[in-house]
């Protein structure tokens, strides 16, 4: 998740995220980052300003991991249904494979410490858009009712959320033929009429 990253940025942003997953993000101190890291403060300073800015680019890195893992599964696909299918699978294997990336940006993505700037430039980098743009297709091609995408982008992701965190809380075992159901309830859900009678 954070491969492009050097040493000793990884370290702080490997530990950062370990420590606000543990003690939530007020109890997260530049002093309790640099010892579990085992990076001295100055050298933190070095790549970082503030607590702030590691918090901004522990979050402009996980959505970035996170788009382009899911923007692969989208380009995979041949038909719109296929690509819907992946995507979505890729979702979901990104909060199960990296659950700590997935509390992170679940408790974090509206908060006001991310920087609006960071928000909008992630929000590009991120899956949200091809995920959008995949769905305005499918209106496009007749095969979604005529909503607003990215409504029914946040819908469907809505779902994911919380089957994932009944998963990682043990409350229910996510197997490949739940992930599929669901999957495919939330393309029944905004498929259009007659689409499904055609198809």
């Amino acid at each position: 998740m954070f491969e492009s990253y050097n040493k000793v940025q990884r370290a702080v942003l490997e530990t950062t995220l370990d420590i606000i997953i543990r003690k939530e993000l007020q109890a997260t101190s530049m002093s309790l980052i640099a010892k579990e890291s085992k990076v001295s403060t100055g050298n933190i300073y070095h790549y970082f300003q503030s607590k702030e800015d590691i918090v901004n680019e522990l979050y402009k890195a996980i959505v970035t991991f996170n788009g382009e893992y899911v923007r692969a599964g989208l380009s995979q696909g041949g038909t719109i249904r296929e690509k819907f299918e992946l995507g979505w699978q890729r979702v979901v294997d990104l909060g199960k494979q990296y659950p700590q990336g997935f509390q992170f940006i679940e408790q974090y993505s509206f908060s006001p410490y991310i920087y609006d700037d960071v928000k909008k430039a992630v929000y590009v980098g991120g899956w949200c858009g091809p995920m959008n743009q995949l769905y305005e297709e499918a209106i496009r091609q007749k095969l979604f009712v005529a909503l607003d995408p990215g409504m029914m982008v946040q819908m469907h992701y809505g779902s994911f959320v919380y089957i994932l965190k009944a998963h990682l809380q043990g409350v229910i075992e996510l197997t490949p033929d739940h992930v599929n159901e669901v999957i495919q309830s939330c393309w029944k859900g905004v498929q259009l009429a007659d689409a499904a009678l055609s198809g």
